[in-house]
């Protein structure tokens, strides 16, 4: 049972050398995005509303792109930006795909609904931008809003919606009620109706729907517990669901594996479930 929830939800403080991910992420981004606007395939900070964080950074690939990924950051919604990420478009890219990585206005500025509202505002934007299929996925805080673009309260257009062919979920929260107990609260402002509405785990699933909900194996029983959640549940409501639990990886490193266009979790992403997968 569990007594201490600020310590469920505590990753940094079971990671070794937690302080220095952040760092590094930033560099690795910023040669990413150096690189990038080298060869011409990169366009930064488009607007997709009028607030100063409600833009979106675009990575192409050489030629067509393939179809449309977006990544969307963590930081338990009140933390990070688009910058501290863009290496993790390298995988995707290098197979052919255009990615977005967006940003949105952080709580308490914005509640946890209205960044639901901006990330689908983001994706219906750039949805227009590039053709084809789109790809999501998200870590940790956005692991739970590429899940809500899935349910059938998504904010996404239907046209949009319609052009979503799989999700991977990243270390996702997916039932938010447990976050009320813990101190992160006083900055979310989460109250139950709210917990309940974002909790893609509490909804159902828009079909056709292919999700992956991705965790680190050496993560907190926590986030291991909600992937699990909300790929059994899912499952039973009619979606492709599968759990994966990524050996020796705990919450921090969990996501480097999508700049490496030939790991496991590039090809997760790329390629929808099939019935005999799921």
């Amino acid at each position: 049972m569990i007594t201490n929830w600020d310590d469920a939800y505590a990753n940094g403080d079971h990671i070794r050398g937690a302080a220095e991910f952040p760092g590094m992420w930033a560099k690795l981004a910023s040669a990413f995005r150096d690189e990038m606007a080298a060869s011409g395939r990169v366009e930064l900070d488009i607007a997709y509303g009028n607030a100063e964080r409600e833009k979106y950074d675009l990575f192409l690939p050489e030629g067509t792109p393939k179809g449309l990924v977006v990544f969307v950051h963590g930081g338990y919604w009140k933390a990070f930006d688009k910058s501290t990420w863009s290496h993790l478009a390298r995988g995707a890219v290098a197979r052919g795909w255009a990615v977005c990585l967006p940003s949105y206005i952080l709580a308490p500025d914005a509640r946890l609904s209205e960044i639901t509202r901006q990330i689908g505002a983001a994706i219906d934007h750039v949805a227009n931008c590039i053709s084809g299929p789109i790809h999501l996925t998200g870590h940790s805080a956005g692991g739970h809003l590429v899940s809500r673009m899935n349910c059938v309260s998504s904010p996404l257009s239907p046209a949009t919606q319609a052009r979503i062919k799989n999700t991977v979920s990243i270390s996702g929260l997916h039932d938010l009620r447990p976050l009320l107990k813990t101190a992160m609260n006083d900055v979310l402002k989460l109250d139950e109706d709210e917990a309940v509405s974002e909790s893609a785990a509490l909804t159902r699933p828009h079909l056709p729907c292919s999700i992956t909900c991705w965790v680190g194996a050496d993560e907190r029983p926590e986030f291991v517990r909600q992937n699990d959640l909300l790929a059994n549940i899912w499952t039973g409501l009619g979606a492709s669901t599968r759990a994966v639990e990524a050996p020796e990886k705990h919450h921090f490193d969990v996501i480097a594996d999508l700049a490496d266009p030939d790991s496991d979790l590039v090809a997760c992403l790329l390629h929808p479930i099939e019935p005999e997968d799921a």
